[in-house]
């Protein structure tokens, strides 16, 4: 990674990849920057990318943990973190955001270029299972494959995982492209996978392996 070209193209104030903390987690791709959120904004803004109908097709996030009107979620996406465009943001958005000791890992990303808030990424870091997201406006453009190798270097780098498994249905072609850049292999899995939500759907598992895997602190 360019870490000295990341620190040039970032705003002050939000994390730098290699600083992470114990519970806390920062890094990079060429376009995207993930991080423990740090605010309440941080958070809800990671999940309103995943809320809409096209992504929970493949999601299946419980119904109360997705925020269901869309004017709410545009707003959200539309904010910056917290302090790093000069707005003042809602006192309740502000909040700090700890995460618990048993929680998975959960980084939300934003775009490098403009510090726009492009999705999330979550790892079970006790069964090594992968997943994550990007939001409505920046699907299309390649960023699935930099979100898993993102995925990749969490567990490998920073969870100490020598395996990182990802489960998708078989008509998710573009999270099946994205996985197989980002360097994962089939592999084998049930055919039957339960999503959040309830719903019993078709899946194909792939992996990626390591075979020197660490943890960050």
């Amino acid at each position: 990674m360019v870490w000295s070209l990341l620190r040039r193209r970032t705003a002050p104030g939000l994390p730098e990849p290699g600083r992470c903390e114990p519970g806390r987690h920062v890094l990079a791709t060429e376009r995207l920057l993930l991080f423990t959120p740090r605010t309440r904004l941080d958070m809800v803004a990671g999940l309103a990318a995943s809320a809409d109908a096209a992504a929970q097709r493949w999601l299946g996030t419980q119904a109360d943990e997705v925020l269901p009107d869309a004017d709410t979620r545009r707003a959200l996406l539309a904010w910056r973190p917290a302090g790093d465009d000069g707005r003042r943001i809602p006192r309740g958005l502000a909040e700090p955001y700890a995460p618990g000791p048993d929680d998975p890992f959960f980084l939300v990303c934003v775009r490098r270029c403009d510090l726009s808030y492009a999705g999330g990424l979550e790892l079970q870091h006790r069964t090594g299972e992968m997943g994550g997201w990007l939001a409505p406006g920046v699907r299309g453009r390649g960023l699935g494959a930099e979100l898993f190798r993102a995925g990749v270097e969490l567990a490998h780098e920073h969870a100490g995982l020598a395996t990182v498994r990802a489960g998708a249905e078989p008509g998710n072609a573009a999270s099946l492209r994205a996985l197989a850049r980002a360097g994962f292999v089939p592999d084998r899995g049930p055919a039957r996978h339960t999503l959040p939500d309830g719903r019993v759907v078709a899946a194909v598992w792939h992996r990626h392996d390591c075979a020197a895997p660490r943890r960050c602190h």
